[in-house]
């Protein structure tokens, strides 16, 4: 068996459109699941996202759901999702998607380290980084 690691995103009723906005930076498969497809529950809206999943080419998984009552959603800043790579094109290219409507806090730039990085706040108020690699 081998085990992975993959971010769970809880969002306060955008996760349909969230899965939607990584897909069309990340590519990719997504499907979602909703509450009502398994019996709804007590202050949820049926057609909220119950489990929602990206799996993109290049193997990344995320998931993402609407947060149910008493649940947390994104945007504590206590965890920020990291995309490493090598392929600097690629890099620049999921920056500047997932930074379209959120906020930059750190521009894509070559770093004292070498490598190029930057971080933002996507419209959902995910935290990501982005890293690419000096060797790239």
């Amino acid at each position: 068996m081998s085990t992975r690691l993959s971010p769970y995103v809880c969002l306060a009723g955008t996760a349909r459109e969230a899965l939607e906005f990584y897909r069309s930076v990340l590519g990719g498969e997504a499907s979602v699941m909703t509450f009502a497809d398994y019996g709804g529950g007590e202050g949820v809206d049926p057609d909220g996202v119950m489990h929602g999943q990206l799996d993109t080419p290049a193997g990344l998984t995320l998931m993402v759901s609407d947060a149910m009552p008493g649940m947390s959603a994104a945007g504590g800043g206590n965890v920020a999702l990291c995309l490493f790579g090598d392929d600097s094109a690629e890099g620049e290219r999921f920056f500047t998607g997932l930074a379209e409507g959120g906020k930059v806090t750190t521009p894509l730039e070559k770093q004292v380290w070498g490598d190029l990085y930057g971080a933002l706040t996507d419209r959902f108020g995910v935290d990501w980084m982005v890293n690419v690699s000096a060797g790239a």
